[in-house]
């Protein structure tokens, strides 16, 4: 791996004409898609995007998983089997498969979402969301979320069976609810499970392509509402319809992808693991 990476970065620092010949050019590449209009664009829309995609997944999946992993703990809780298979079977599926199967539930012509929104009488809700600029970023994150909130409900279960049975059944017999058992006792013990369930989270996230490519293709569309930086950098680098690939640019936002990252990962190591340690001690 540490090869392919040093050779982008090299690649990254060069500029190429239209008879295919490579020049050194320095951060010029890097320079030209901060502010160049034709670049700096579609790159600041790629990376917002990102960040909402990202949003989407860090205040609604973890919650969520978070919520069905303490359900699961339950200990007069039946079937939390059953539950935590069905669950968790989503996220083993291709993001192929769910990217066609929501299709074809969300389709204004052949889909059933309008016609289960009608038994609730909420008819009047349904919209195109995979169609529109202002709901196709938010519909594709939460598809997201759907398939995937069984990972982070499963490791922050996991860590919720290495409480001590003691400090829960004290708290019990000391006439605690299940509330305050998991507000002042589990929460607290499984905080570095839940900031690695976040950084882990923010990786996968910046790193996110398939979903929208097998969703709504290379342009991202409608109008590259739901562009982020994995499509922009598949369409830069390999090219796409009417546009050349351009492989220099294409190292240049793979790399601008991996210092993204990096800089999480380091806010992470360095400040949030910082802190959690303090409060463990």
């Amino acid at each position: 791996m540490i090869y392919p990476l040093l050779d982008s970065i090299r690649l990254s620092l060069y500029s190429t004409d239209g008879s295919g010949t490579f020049s050194f050019a320095g951060l010029a590449n890097y320079i030209a898609l901060v502010t160049d209009p034709q670049w700096s664009e579609p790159f600041w829309n790629a990376l917002l995007n990102n960040f909402k995609f990202f949003c989407v997944h860090m205040f609604v999946q973890n919650p969520i998983g978070i919520m069905l992993a303490a359900l699961l703990s339950l200990p007069k809780l039946t079937g939390r089997t059953t539950y935590r298979t069905l669950i968790f079977i989503p996220t083993m599926l291709s993001v192929v498969i769910i990217g066609f199967i929501w299709q074809l539930i969300l389709s204004p012509l052949w889909g059933v979402s309008e016609t289960l929104l009608s038994f609730v009488g909420l008819t009047d809700w349904f919209q195109p969301w995979l169609g529109q600029e202002g709901t196709t970023l938010v519909t594709l994150s939460l598809i997201s979320v759907w398939q995937f909130v069984g990972i982070p409900m499963m490791l922050i279960y996991a860590a919720m069976l290495n409480i001590p049975h003691d400090l829960v059944e004290g708290a019990i017999i000391d006439g605690a609810t299940h509330w305050e058992i998991f507000w002042h006792i589990k929460l607290p013990l499984i905080l570095p499970t839940i900031a690695m369930v976040s950084i882990l989270t923010f990786v996968a996230n910046f790193n996110a392509f398939d979903l929208i490519y097998a969703v709504k293709g290379a342009l991202a569309g409608p109008n590259f509402s739901s562009d982020i930086m994995g499509t922009l950098f598949y369409r830069t680098f390999f090219g796409f319809q009417l546009q050349l690939g351009n492989p220099t640019m294409g190292a240049t936002i793979a790399t601008m992808m991996f210092m993204v990252i990096l800089l999480g990962v380091l806010l992470y190591l360095f400040i949030l693991q910082r802190k959690l340690r303090r409060y463990a001690l």
